[in-house]
């Protein structure tokens, strides 16, 4: 949830897929779906669209450190995929992108490291992305205290 509300703020990333973001599409399903006792878990995969299409994806993915880069989500630590250029890439850009998968967009599944870790390695990977491509310069937000996230949701 964290790291979500953290990239939903950033000005390098165009969008945001992740059930427990009140910009998603179906947030109130999701909240009834992942009800839980203990509250509500939307698990730890989202997705999220890099402003500047494939330059800036094979950029940030070449640049994050922590985050490993792999086909697959579902592992103890963080992993990013790059579906256009990876698990997507035999299907043609006009399919691709009316399924949702733009250029842009990169696939995170978060694992068990500290979220501020996390958030400092995708912070170091969009500021290479963003000087792969010459976007308009973007200001990375610092990291806020985990409940300021939560609390300003």
């Amino acid at each position: 949830q964290v790291i979500a509300q953290w990239l939903e703020s950033n000005p390098a990333v165009a969008r945001v897929n992740y059930p427990g973001l009140e910009s998603f599409p179906q947030a109130a399903l999701a909240r009834r779906a992942h009800a839980t006792a203990s509250g509500t878990f939307h698990g730890g995969v989202l997705s999220f669209e890099l402003l500047g299409g494939v330059p800036a994806a094979i950029a940030f993915l070449n640049a994050v450190r922590l985050c490993t880069l792999a086909e697959h989500v579902g592992s103890i630590e963080s992993i990013v995929t790059h579906p256009a250029t990876m698990t997507h890439a035999d299907v043609p850009a006009e399919q691709r992108r009316a399924a949702g998968i733009s250029d842009g967009l990169v696939r995170l599944s978060v694992g068990l490291e500290d979220p501020a870790d996390v958030i400092a390695d995708l912070t170091q990977a969009l500021a290479a992305a963003h000087a792969a491509v010459n976007t308009p310069a973007v200001e990375t937000k610092p990291l806020a205290a985990p409940a300021q996230l939560v609390a300003a949701k």
